[in-house]
């Protein structure tokens, strides 16, 4: 009876009845995204990293007696390295996956996106590897500007 009703179908008919029973039946499978949770989880998480920050820069002013504008700019640096190195080492995106956006949009996440492709591509070599790729994905100027930007504050912080 079923081959019946098959063959007196088109074969487009055929398939979007086959699409259509695969599609209810993948339905079952698929689990609910959780926007709520996820955006509170980003929220107090994302907060968690600011206050962190704020704490570090308020340290920053008041014991090691750095003017405001170069603690800022000292915690900035701090949570690029940091970033950085949780990627090398391959905890990031542990972190991340728990944490959503309360981790990935900050500058935590920018420094995520410039290591993550140079560590895939380590096998090939300090330059034609991991140097080829961080270049790539964020661009050179963006690379070679940060990392100055960073040796050269990191040097004008220790001499003054």
């Amino acid at each position: 009876m079923a081959n019946k009703v098959l063959k007196d179908m088109s074969n487009e008919e055929q398939k979007k009845q086959v699409a259509k029973a695969y599609e209810k039946y993948a339905k079952g499978f698929t689990p609910r995204p959780t926007y709520l949770k996820n955006t509170i989880k980003a929220f107090f998480i994302g907060g968690l990293l600011c206050t962190i920050a704020m704490y570090y820069q308020n340290y920053l002013e008041s014991e090691l007696v750095m003017d405001k504008e170069s603690a800022g700019s000292f915690v900035t640096i701090t949570f690029i390295v940091v970033a950085q190195l949780l990627t090398g080492i391959g905890i990031f995106d542990s972190i991340a996956k728990f944490a959503g956006a309360g981790v990935i949009v900050p500058i935590t996440g920018f420094a995520n996106s410039m290591v993550s492709p140079a560590m895939e591509y380590k096998k090939e070599g300090i330059v034609l590897g991991v140097g080829s790729k961080l270049f790539s994905v964020a661009g050179p100027v963006l690379v070679t500007g940060i990392a100055s930007a960073t040796i050269v504050g990191l040097i004008y912080w220790l001499l003054i």
